[in-house]
């Protein structure tokens, strides 16, 4: 059940940047604003999650080409003031989601 929560409100940050933050790196940002709306429609329906990548079923890292480059995002969990680790990703009540979506070669 935990998985599962955990899943369905990462997807939903993806999805919908709702519920969480949304982080570009600064190589993202000088793709341009076209770009970033085009690789933010790839993030948004990226669904290619497979188990050597989503080991604990979290959807809470991916990888997407566009326009020749190789860009990753993931989703880390933190506590309300952002400050540590969240104590339990799966209750959002105790938990803050930020997804950074950075060129792979910023990784």
């Amino acid at each position: 059940m935990t998985q599962e929560k955990i899943r369905h409100l990462n997807d939903c940050l993806r999805k919908t940047g709702l519920n969480g933050k949304v982080m570009l790196t600064q190589g993202v940002q000088a793709l341009g604003e076209e770009a970033i709306l085009q690789i933010m429609i790839l993030m948004q329906c990226y669904d290619d999650f497979p188990e050597e990548n989503d080991p604990y079923g979290e959807h809470d890292f991916g990888s997407i080409k566009f326009d020749e480059k190789k860009l990753f995002w993931k989703i880390d969990y933190y506590d309300h003031a952002y400050q540590m680790g969240s104590s339990n990703p799966a209750d959002p009540n105790v938990t803050r989601r930020v997804l950074t979506l950075m060129l792979a070669s910023e990784y």
